[in-house]
């Protein structure tokens, strides 16, 4: 297990949310113990140079070994938050996107690699099991209630 701490700096992000019906894709967050704590969209930092839409490509082909299609202009989001006592700071960009027809359409949980080796997973979510006592946290916090309002 690696032991993750926020960069202490402002990280600017971009995040995909890829819908399976009402169900959320997202990546599990651990704890220094390695319980889920929350879950988030996946996606990744911008690097220099580079458009966050760009970025988010990049991470879904380099995560998940996949071309995503862009469904949306991106939200923002600022998050500051604390991870096991750090301070985190993010501006995030977020999209709803599209994976292709076929990709992972027998799977309910996804295993992947980030860069640095470690071995992550993500699964489809219901927002209504989000934010609950007995649930994970959707990270970053605010999302469920921004999804929520902004669904028609």
């Amino acid at each position: 297990m690696t032991i993750w701490r926020p960069a202490a700096r402002i990280r600017y992000k971009a995040l995909g949310m890829h819908w399976r019906g009402d169900k959320l894709l997202a990546a599990e967050i651990e704890d220094d113990t390695g319980r889920v704590k929350g879950v988030r969209p996946l996606g990744g930092t911008v690097e220099f140079g580079e458009t966050s839409e760009e970025a988010l490509r990049r991470e879904f082909k380099e995560e998940l070994d996949v071309e995503i299609t862009v469904e949306s202009a991106p939200f923002f989001m600022e998050n500051i938050y604390r991870h096991e006592g750090y301070l985190g700071h993010e501006i995030l960009a977020l999209y709803t996107v599209n994976l292709p027809k076929d990709a992972f359409a027998n799977q309910t949980r996804i295993r992947f690699s980030e860069d640095n080796g470690q071995v992550c997973s993500a699964q489809w979510y219901d927002l209504s099991d989000l934010d609950q006592a007995d649930g994970p946290a959707l990270y970053p916090t605010g999302l469920k209630q921004l999804l929520v309002n902004r669904a028609p």
